[in-house]
């Protein structure tokens, strides 16, 4: 049991195509501005040169599913490639409409058009996005990397548009004049800073080389995703029964083969869940190695030739872009600006975390030795000795907990009671409406006053074909000037149980699933007129703050006790239980906490290098960063090593996996000010939501912030959390 789980993979779509060219910010703005509809309109009498485009393509036309939602009944694999080469065709004809308009540039001839441009490209891309994260195959495999370069020109062929951005500019310039409400202001301003970020002010030549570079990074970045997935599906773990002593029968059922054999799949962390129950030292490590070496294996799936390289591109064009690393560009339109910020939070936290684990580590190996003296502590030993340190402590252990947490119980009595409690929503079960599996489960949202708020997906298990780790993603986005409502999807990788059994679930595994919640109401909360700031397409270290804020409510006793359900007798979790999961509660923090301050001071690490640095082994590079951060800990290694560092190197957390903890910071602070203002109520559920989660990016996110809370965040709150002061 980790007692907080802040470092959940969400990801705004981490395995878009889009969101995989430029930056985690907008993610409408990486697939090139495909934030509208009207392209359709302007473009569909232009004469198609795509021959595998026709009206049989269920993309063709906008769902007459409810929201618009997409309907997987209809589509295949095949209808990719053409729907979206046709998606940035019709576009590019709307931009270079808006381009070459001889009319003097306003708001609405530019802007406003803009966000109307390529409603195909986005419905798609949502969808395609979904599948390749979330259920993909060889096929959608290929396409995404034959792809992911074309998504990059067509991002290019946008903003380098040179009398684009002009118009922009333009606008930008005499913007007091325009006389705009705030959330048009801050469109402007978005689109003016994302200009200049993609390199809108660079010359002729300078833009065809980053054209150039954008290509190449945006096909490493698929490459390292499919590499990671491969090598990860391929890294699963072989035992024998006797091999697995002191694992559960549940979860002994789970891993049985057809054969006898019993296989564990990786997840995408560092650590593996089933190492704090296995007795056998040998299987142990045999497990723990299988997860360090899963893409070091010097094949066709070790990502290390594929991070060196992307990590030169990236510097060259940062350098390119007037930067002297690529992390000084990237986080701009941060929350914390620059990487000197990002890296302060992170030394306020790494010299008492480390501390920590270090004073668990001398524990820990004293109990080993106390078993046999020639027993030396390692890091694939530390969770089976903190357990057994927890049992004794606290007298508690995961396998007494998770018959309380039936999947079910948590999502429907958890979240959605929180939800209800919170926020006044209800939630209706839709068996009508396809899925893209077997398992994925649709729920359709309402407000107290009983008007829709949207649909809701949850596709919790893992499987080969899914992307390790968890997120939350939108397949229709919400917009007033659309006049759409969300449609959000929560992906989780939870073992799936044996037919007939009940999936239980760890503590861990019920702070990720209302984690991912967060995002969910984040999206859902949306109030906004424009696609661009509408949601959860804010920072990276603000867009974490919802999803953590609602972990607080998983132990909240009205809630907890609602979900919290002995899967056979129906009693809800003793108070005894409770009371010793709350004691227990600081228990091992030094080792979360410096396995993920380690991750994220990694993280800067190879995005501040200058693009005259060489560097010719990742493992040598990470090695002396651990040194450099004061993280290396032999025992307690990041929570991912750069060669499965998803975040960052296939997803879009380049240089922002900080973003964690900045965000936390902002949570625990929101959550304090809940307690001084009476704890969980509907009518502190309504503040949150109307000061702060339905704020999107219609302003700095500063002043969202600071209106809500009516001073700027604090770190204390965060900082007495975790025992640092």
């Amino acid at each position: 049991m980790k007692n907080r789980m802040f470092l959940k993979f969400h990801i705004i779509s981490l395995t878009s195509l889009g969101l995989k060219i430029i930056k985690m910010f907008n993610k409408k703005l990486f697939y090139g501005m495909m934030v509208g509809s009207s392209i359709l309109a302007t473009s569909c009498s232009e004469k198609s040169t795509n021959s595998m485009w026709n009206d049989k393509n269920p993309f063709f036309e906008v769902s007459t599913l409810p929201y618009q939602t997409a309907d997987f009944s209809k589509i295949k694999n095949e209808d990719f490639k053409p729907a979206l080469v046709q998606g940035m065709a019709e576009q590019l004809v709307e931009i270079n409409k808006i381009a070459n308009n001889s009319e003097a540039p306003t708001f609405e001839n530019t802007l406003v058009e803009m966000e109307k441009s390529g409603q195909l490209l986005t419905r798609v891309n949502h969808v395609f996005g979904l599948l390749t994260g979330a259920n993909t195959n060889e096929t959608l495999q290929a396409v995404e990397e034959e792809m992911s370069p074309k998504f990059a020109a067509h991002s290019d062929a946008i903003y380098l548009n040179d009398k684009l951005f002009q118009r922009v500019k333009t606008l930008h310039d005499n913007k007091k004049s325009l006389n705009l409400d705030k959330e048009s202001s801050r469109l402007l301003d978005v689109y003016y800073q994302r200009f200049e970020l993609a390199g809108a002010n660079l010359s002729a030549a300078q833009k065809d080389e980053l054209k150039k570079l954008n290509g190449e990074i945006a096909s490493l970045e698929t490459k390292f995703s499919n590499q990671l997935l491969k090598g990860t599906k391929s890294g699963g773990v072989t035992f024998s029964k006797e091999e697995l002593a002191g694992l559960s029968d549940a979860d002994l059922e789970a891993f049985k083969q057809a054969d006898g054999t019993y296989l564990i799949s990786l997840l995408n962390t560092t650590q593996q869940p089933e190492l704090q129950n296995m007795i056998n030292a040998a299987s142990r490590k045999k497990l723990f190695d299988a997860a360090w070496i899963r893409t070091e294996k010097k094949d066709e799936n070790d990502t290390r030739a594929t991070i060196l390289t992307l990590v030169k591109k990236r510097a060259e064009k940062a350098k390119l872009l007037g930067f002297s690393n690529y992390a000084e560009w990237n986080l701009q339109d941060q929350m914390a600006q620059n990487p000197t910020a990002a890296k302060g939070i992170l030394n306020q936290m790494i010299p008492a975390a480390t501390a920590m684990a270090q004073k668990d580590a001398k524990e820990f190996e004293a109990l080993a030795k106390k078993e046999n003296p020639a027993n030396t502590l390692t890091a694939a030993d530390w969770n089976y000795y903190a357990e057994k340190v927890r049992k004794e402590k606290y007298d508690i252990d995961e396998n007494e907990m998770k018959p309380y947490f039936v999947l079910d119980s948590v999502v429907e009595n958890g979240i959605f009671f929180m939800a209800k409690e919170l926020y006044g929503i209800s939630f209706k079960k839709r068996t009508d409406i396809p899925t893209w599996h077997e398992d994925v489960k649709v729920y359709e949202l309402f407000n107290e006053d009983g008007s829709q708020l949207g649909l809701f997906y949850t596709d919790y298990f893992k499987r080969d074909s899914k992307q390790g780790g968890a997120w939350m993603s939108n397949l229709v986005e919400q917009s007033h000037l659309f006049g759409t409502k969300p449609v959000i999807y929560n992906v989780g990788n939870y073992t799936k149980p044996a037919n007939g059994q009940p999936a239980l679930i760890s503590y861990d595994d019920v702070v990720t699933t209302f984690h991912e919640f967060g995002h969910a109401l984040h999206g859902f909360f949306a109030n906004q007129k424009y696609p661009t700031l509408s949601g959860t397409n804010v920072s990276r270290d603000f867009v974490e703050f919802p999803s953590q804020f609602h972990e607080h409510y998983v132990t909240e006793p009205s809630i907890l006790k609602n979900y919290a359900k002995h899967y056979q007798t129906g009693a809800a979790i003793p108070d005894a239980l409770v009371e010793k999961m709350k004691k227990a509660s600081n228990f091992n923090k030094g080792y979360t906490l410096t396995e993920l301050l380690s991750a994220a001071a990694l993280d800067l690490s190879w995005h501040t290098v200058s693009v005259d640095k060489t560097i010719t082994s990742v493992d040598d590079f990470e090695k002396q960063a651990l040194i450099d951060n004061k993280t290396n800990l032999p025992q307690v290694p990041p929570r991912y090593r750069s060669s499965y560092f998803s975040h960052i190197f296939g997803g879009g957390y380049a240089a922002g996996y900080f973003a964690y903890i900045w965000a936390e910071m902002l949570d625990h602070d929101a959550y304090q000010w809940t307690i001084e203002n009476g704890g969980m109520s509907r009518k502190n559920g309504q503040i949150l939501r109307d000061k702060v989660f339905s704020q999107g990016n219609s302003d700095d996110l500063n002043v969202i912030y600071k209106n809500f809370r009516g001073k700027n965040p604090s770190i204390e709150p965060m900082l007495k959390y975790h025992g640092l002061k």
